[in-house]
């Protein structure tokens, strides 16, 4: 990780401060050890310098995206990094004039707690992730966030962005959301950001409405609920942050920060925080450009189309056109279903964006396609049909499938797109490599998976490949057990979805469908019916029980080759299953190591 600096410049009598770790936007900007030294003599510079107002600012495109994870970990006392954190932002607080933090970029956790310690913040129109995703990994924003935004937009709010936002997928906030929830003052275009921002300092007046407690009760009986059906008490991170948040009513600010420093102190050496590191560092690297990934220049795209008008097909065009603003077009049997997707999409669109989605009954309209995506039922001749006809229209598209556990290779697609349902929502894709896909074409795959702004892990063509391969044999340990007993035994591991409500979501008949794929290629492990005496097992054993399925699956997973690595298969379970990051993935957690010496030889 880079070294970030603070570093002071003079715009008038404006103190201009830029964080920066000297790389581009793709190394976000921490705070580590070499920051708050570089920070603490910025602060000493504006405290005995003369000054009108400072503004705080970002390199191009990041503001501050919080503490180092890796660095943090390494301290022997946690609460030595939490009192730094403390001791440099309320030294900004302190100061004795206006202080702005223009946020130009991504601002999370540590960043958007020293933003809430100026007097104001200026956002940018463009700025897409703003929030607080402590909870997710564990831990809590432990540098003021629990006491300072409280004070700033209420209890509610803050629980929303504090607490429930970090458990819905780490939803984060754009510019507009910030300004409208008052975490922002001021919403500014991104070309004069900067000067605007200092325009801004130089003659800030606020007046701000007061936050609104009279409603405490009720905001943390109702947060707490959620929070229960969320995690069932599997981590003590967000039961922690609501109580912070609430006691800041109450408490004085040193009060309320000498909370966050023992709250913090015993999180982060808590068995959840630990597995959530791992986790973290699994999504964020095993995610980026994978070593296994050839070196081929991928294929310009130009146009998409997609095989379909289902709600899938049609969530699908919906993504491709919002984020590579390129032609999509769309084709099913029934000219009503196109109908009702088009009028899906283009109400959902920009209305450029809405001028350049069509669609029909016939094949014509894939002509001149670089990537023709098929979503229809999921039968493996129908498939077959569909791509052979494809291919004879758009003879140089690349071919995808969506198909969710069907061989890849064998309805003759050149490399398979496997999205999660609801497409909008879920970040994982598997991209599946056949030993016919080209290096081309795998590199046009992945970088189209990147431009949507999700997150690609590469797999074998394998049945189910790696999520519905494992849920699925997840699913045979539960059977002969109730669904209430089954729901329990898994929403008690903290997932976030009890399996009788998944399979309505997916669908009976897909999951059904899936289970039979997986029966054909692997009876034992993958019966139709429960085996005899399941029925008198009690919720521990279920829950034992499904553990060791998915254990044993692993590593037939791993000894088979589906993916390169086993970190891919956490990375696949916490992107595509929604498995909870303090959990730590199905490989590395203590108690669901699937084989030693296959992980070993794996990696």
């Amino acid at each position: 990780m880079a070294d970030t600096r603070f570093t002071l410049n003079r715009a008038g009598s404006v103190a201009l401060v830029t964080i920066d770790n000297g790389e581009d936007h793709r190394v976000p900007t921490t705070l580590g050890r070499s920051a708050f030294a570089s920070a603490v003599a910025v602060m000493d510079e504006l405290e005995r310098g003369e000054w009108s107002a400072a503004v705080f600012t970002g390199k191009p495109f990041v503001f501050c995206v919080g503490a180092d994870i890796d660095e943090l970990g390494r301290i022997d006392d946690p609460r030595e990094g939490i009192r730094a954190g403390h001791g440099l932002f309320t030294r900004i607080r302190a100061l004795p004039f206006p202080t702005v933090a223009a946020i130009n970029g991504a601002c999370l956790g540590g960043g958007l707690e020293l933003a809430l310690h100026c007097t104001a913040r200026t956002i940018s129109s463009d700025v897409r992730h703003v929030g607080f995703p402590e909870v997710a990994l564990s831990i809590i924003p432990g540098w003021g966030g629990t006491q300072l935004l409280p004070r700033l937009v209420g209890p509610e709010r803050a629980a929303r962005v504090i607490v429930l936002n970090p458990l819905r997928q780490n939803r984060l906030l754009k510019a507009a959301e910030a300004v409208e929830l008052g975490i922002a003052d001021a919403l500014l275009s991104p070309v004069e950001f900067v000067d605007e921002s200092i325009t801004f300092a130089r003659s800030l007046s606020l007046d701000r409405p007061a936050p609104d407690w009279s409603d405490l009760e009720t905001v943390v009986r109702k947060t707490r609920a959620k929070i229960d059906d969320a995690v069932h008490g599997a981590t003590r991170a967000p039961y922690v942050a609501l109580e912070l948040i609430a006691a800041a009513r109450d408490s004085s600010l040193e009060e309320g920060y000498a909370a966050e420093e023992d709250a913090m102190a015993e999180l982060l050496r808590s068995p959840q925080a630990q597995a959530a590191a791992y986790s973290f560092t699994v999504v964020e690297r095993r995610s980026k450009r994978p070593p296994n990934l050839p070196e081929a220049r991928p294929r310009a795209i130009g146009k998409v189309g997609i095989v379909g008008a289902g709600l899938m097909a049609t969530q699908l065009a919906t993504l491709f056109l919002e984020r590579l603003e390129v032609p999509v077009v769309l084709r099913d049997v029934d000219q009503m279903r196109v109908d009702d997707a088009l009028a899906s999409i283009r109400a959902s669109v920009k209305p450029f964006l809405a001028s350049i989605v069509e669609g029909g009954t016939g094949w014509e309209r894939f002509a001149g396609c670089d990537l023709v995506l098929e979503a229809v039922f999921e039968e493996m001749e129908v498939k077959r049909e569909v791509l052979a006809t494809v291919r004879e229209i758009a003879p140089g598209a690349i071919l995808a499938t969506n198909t969710s556990s069907l061989s890849v290779e064998a309805m003759g697609a050149d490399v398979g797109l496997h999205f999660f349902n609801p497409v909008a929502v879920m970040p994982l894709v598997e991209i599946v490599r056949t030993p016919r896909t080209t290096d081309e074409q795998l590199a046009t795959a992945w970088e189209v998976v990147k431009n949507l702004r999700k997150r690609g892990v590469l797999v074998g063509d394998a049945p189910g490949f790696v999520v519905n391969r494992l849920l699925t044999r997840m699913t045979t340990a539960l059977m002969g057990s109730s669904a209430a007993d089954a729901d329990e035994a898994i929403l008690s591991l903290g997932m976030p979805m009890a399996p009788s409500v998944l399979r309505e979501m997916v669908g009976p008949a897909v999951a059904q469908h899936v289970l039979e794929t997986m029966h054909r290629a692997w009876p034992d492990r993958f019966p139709l019916e429960p085996p005899a005496g399941r029925e008198e097992r009690g919720v521990e054993e279920i829950r034992e029980d499904a553990l060791a399925a998915v254990a044993d699956e692993v590593r037939h997973m791993l000894a088979d080759g589906v993916v390169a690595d086993p970190a891919d298969v956490d990375a696949c379970l916490i992107l595509g299953a929604g498995w909870p990051l303090f959990l730590g993935g199905a490989v590395t957690r203590p108690t669901l190591v699937a084989d030693a010496d296959v992980v070993a030889e794996a990696r």
